[in-house]
């Protein structure tokens, strides 16, 4: 179940990011969150606490449930 979550998760952000034409280094830049742990969480690789979730949330523009639905 965990990693159904994960991937969800990490399947939004990068299709978010993405539509938003952002890098994940420019994203990174702006959520305050090390390039390579994007990466994994884009991969559904990271588990993330909902402080990141928030975090990536705000640096999207979206709510933290756009990232989880």
């Amino acid at each position: 179940m965990e990693a159904d979550v994960c991937k969800r998760l990490g399947g939004n952000l990068k299709r978010l990011r993405t539509a938003a034409g952002r890098s994940q280094e420019d994203f990174a830049h702006d959520a305050d969150i090390h390039r390579t742990y994007i990466s994994d969480l884009e991969r559904g690789a990271r588990n993330p606490t909902i402080r990141v979730v928030d975090r990536l949330a705000k640096a999207l523009g979206v709510s933290m449930g756009d990232l989880l639905d």
